[in-house]
């Protein structure tokens, strides 16, 4: 145990030692779940997000992770959690399976991002999607200065060992929906300084959001 870390009271519940905040793109995104409901979180990586819906938020959550070390991190703090790939895997859940699946920093890690997308509105009864924007001013400029691909904190992989496979701004994403018929349901953007506001100029967010956070849903 870490020596500035004081020691868990046994005389409290589990859930008051667990960490009431998260990375502020995850809050973003836990803020727009409804408490109670079925949740599957896909790319769930050790199952930061999840746990902290099934423990705060009271969901039925579930998830599903490719890498299996991080699945047994997250088997390990007794969430439900199974190995998989998302792509091939989505297609065995039945329609309106979840009311929320999420798909945080993932999408883009994804070969066919607009099948993907689909699938998830598919078994999904509300979608909610976070990625990088590879608009971001700093990105850009990093681009046009150092003719290198950027290389931040929020793109930190270079470009030979990126999980990324697509790489999208905020417009792109949003011409995407329009093209599949998405209804957008909220927009945000996390900034560098880690706040996350409304958006109502795509321009705007598209140039200064480092991420976007949307809630989404079939027309």
């Amino acid at each position: 145990m870490d020596a500035a870390s004081p020691p868990a009271d046994p005389s409290l519940p589990a859930d008051a030692h667990r960490p009431l905040r998260i990375r502020v793109d995850l809050q973003a995104i836990a803020d727009m779940v409804t408490p109670g409901s079925r949740v599957l979180d896909v790319g769930c990586g050790e199952g930061t997000l999840l746990d902290y819906l099934v423990h705060f938020k009271q969901v039925d959550g579930r998830g599903i992770e490719l890498s299996q070390a991080a699945v047994t991190e997250a088997v390990g703090h007794g969430l439900s959690v199974i190995q998989g790939d998302a792509e091939a895997d989505l297609k065995i859940y039945p329609d309106d399976a979840f009311d929320f699946v999420i798909l945080s920093q993932t999408l883009q890690a994804t070969r066919d991002s607009r099948a993907t997308l689909r699938q998830l509105l598919r078994i999904g009864r509300r979608v909610i999607v976070s990625f990088t924007n590879y608009g971001h001013w700093r990105l850009r400029c990093f681009l046009l200065w150092r003719g290198r691909v950027p290389v931040t904190n929020g793109a930190a992989h270079r470009w030979y060992d990126t999980p990324n496979i697509h790489v999208c701004t905020i417009h792109d994403f949003i011409d995407l929906c329009r093209e599949l018929g998405v209804r957008i349901e909220r927009r945000l953007l996390v900034n560098p300084a880690g706040r996350v506001r409304r958006f109502r100029s795509v321009a705007f967010a598209n140039l200064c959001g480092e991420q976007g956070v949307f809630l989404l849903s079939r027309p």
